[in-house]
């Protein structure tokens, strides 16, 4: 039976968006946040609490995600990552350069260092770029 090429395979499929054997991915790797399920509206005014909570980091500081503020992949909740530096300035995002984007003029003032788990560089420390009112000191056991 000759194969229909508008159908797609889920293996297909998945290597189209970037899933594969080779990549390791959770897409349900955090837990739902369980305020969401009561009064949105004080979920919103702890979140913008917690945005609006300024934390003095300096390099070498292990930092983690503040709960319901992460808006990026890596790192995970409850996963270190070192302040490598804190920027005077901060960069402003420019890839997302579309207005109705999360990212459109997020000030990028904290460069964080992250041992990278997939390959080819899997073990290295990477830095990346992140906005600071995002993070809090990282505790052990969080």
């Amino acid at each position: 039976m000759p194969r229909n090429h508008d159908s797609l395979s889920s293996r297909e499929l998945l290597a189209r968006i970037g899933l594969t054997d080779t990549g390791t991915y959770d897409l349900l790797d955090d837990e739902p946040l369980e305020d969401l399920s009561g009064d949105l509206g004080a979920a919103l005014r702890e979140r913008y609490r917690l945005l609006t909570r300024r934390h003095a980091f300096a390099p070498g500081d292990l930092v983690t995600w503040k709960p319901g503020l992460k808006n990026h992949r890596i790192p995970r909740y409850g996963q270190p990552a070192v302040v490598v530096e804190v920027l005077e300035t901060p960069v402003l995002d420019q890839e997302a350069g579309v207005a109705g984007s999360t990212y459109f003029r997020e000030p990028l003032d904290l460069v964080l260092g992250l041992i990278w788990d997939e390959e080819p560089c899997r073990g290295e420390l990477m830095t990346f770029h992140f906005d600071s009112r995002r993070f809090q000191p990282w505790t052990e056991g969080q």
